[in-house]
């Protein structure tokens, strides 16, 4: 078989290939391109370190190559992201011999195109030679924080208005943190257990959350047997807002890939969650979910655009509401570093549109005395507060429930928002309504 005799390095460039030619998502390219290759686990996390670092430092290294290559456009597609990859192994891994990548390089080259191989040995070379240019050269402050960051500059200065200089600059820094992995104990009784099993640690921010530095869960005996599975431990403190008692009927309006849902559903005895989402193959792995974890009972799955639930549902039918709104994804930068190069800054506004009309439709479906929690995977307001404001300013039948955390940092105007700086998770945004009359 042809593939396995691709190095950790071929691999790599034909994933890269993948994202910035066609458009695939990093995450999805790379477990697909690992499912085809027999590597040994060593070379299967080299794929992975190259594919997430080059994307994740992309601008930079455009900007690094752009004083050495005069137009990029005449080169092969391919030849450039060879550079590109070639050249964050050369600056940010520091066990990787130069000798050595130049040399596998080459050979890439050499096997895609006759002559190439000449042009990476110079450049590559060149760069051993004379270093890189300085990015403090850069006189504009967006543009030098854009390229130091690899960030769009409409990125940079939405965190800057957001967030001031200082912080906002903590905030990108902190996205070229390796990731850590993040895992829900199922069973709470037995978390000190599960901990030393997996030789992890406490989550600060979720009691129910473990968390370790690198690892692989998936595959691991535990999560078959559902008493571990992986969700991030922001995300793990959505579904304790809602004060669960057992009984109740609850919707999860936008509920893939069904995370908070089975949070939820843990803590019900005689209710139900009913989850919805636009795409079937995505509600199908909710259902798988909650098998493996013993809930099938608790959680009836329905395909259905979030804004059409009160037309569906009707009047009075929910106890509590969840909506994990579609937002922007700003705050999963670490784990989607692409992300953010695929992002418009009207995006924020055309996404608020929608969350207040999924808003809109299944408060009109909430019981009095009800609750609704609003969440998001992102960190500026125009899909965070402002959403919150808009809704509470058209919907007076509607208050706003003030949330608390032991971790005060985390508290603003009543709402959680968590910055990817703080605990080194997923940027997260969570707030609650109460129904107060009809």
């Amino acid at each position: 078989m042809e593939t396995r005799r691709k190095s950790a390095r071929q691999v790599a460039l034909e994933v890269l290939e993948e994202v910035f030619d066609q458009g695939a998502f990093s995450n999805i390219a790379l477990n697909k391109a690992l499912k085809k290759v027999q590597l040994s686990q060593q070379d299967k996390s080299l794929v992975t370190e190259l594919v997430y670092g080059t994307v994740a430092r992309k601008l930079t290294l455009e900007w690094y190559l752009s004083h050495l290559i005069e137009d990029r456009d005449k080169l092969d597609s391919w030849l450039y992201i060879l550079l590109l990859l070639s050249l964050y192994q050369m600056l940010y891994l520091d066990k990787i011999p130069n000798h050595a990548l130049i040399h596998e390089a080459v050979e890439l080259a050499k096997k895609r195109k006759l002559g190439s191989d000449k042009f990476v040995n110079a450049i590559l070379r060149r760069i051993e030679r004379e270093g890189v240019a300085d990015v403090e050269t850069i006189k504009r402050k967006n543009k030098r924080y854009s390229i130091q960051y690899s960030t769009p500059v409409w990125l940079v200065k939405a965190l800057i208005e957001e967030y001031g200089e200082e912080r906002a600059q903590a905030i990108l820094a902190s996205l070229f943190e390796r990731n850590k992995a993040s895992i829900r104990v199922t069973d709470l009784a037995r978390k000190e257990e599960l901990k030393g099993l997996l030789q992890a640690e406490d989550s600060l921010l979720a009691p129910s959350a473990l968390v370790k530095n690198q690892g692989h869960f998936a595959g691991h005996e535990l999560f078959t047997s559902g008493l571990i599975t992986i969700q991030d431990e922001s995300s793990q403190l959505v579904a304790p807002t809602l004060s669960i008692e057992g009984d109740e009927r609850i919707l999860d309006a936008c509920s893939a890939p069904g995370g908070k849902t089975l949070h939820m559903a843990s803590y019900l005895s005689t209710g139900k969650i009913i989850a919805l989402d636009l795409y079937d193959h995505k509600l199908q792995l909710i259902e798988e979910a909650a098998t493996r974890l013993g809930l099938a009972d608790k959680v009836q799955t329905k395909k259905l655009d979030a804004r059409e639930v009160y037309q569906k549902f009707g009047k009075d039918v929910f106890d509590k509401i969840l909506v994990d709104a579609p937002c922007s994804g700003i705050g999963l930068l670490r784990r989607k570093p692409d992300i953010k190069y695929n992002k418009e800054n009207a995006d924020f506004l055309s996404l608020q549109k929608i969350q207040l009309e999924i808003l809109d439709s299944v408060c009109q479906s909430l019981r009095k005395g009800g609750i609704i929690t609003y969440s998001t995977c992102t960190i500026v307001s125009e899909e965070n507060f402002q959403v919150v404001q808009a809704f509470l300013e058209s919907h007076p039948e509607f208050e706003q429930v003030k949330l608390e955390h032991e971790c005060k940092d985390i508290l603003k105007d009543g709402c959680i928002l968590i910055t990817p700086e703080l605990y080194g998770s997923d940027g997260f945004f969570i707030s609650q309504f109460r129904k107060i009359s009809e």
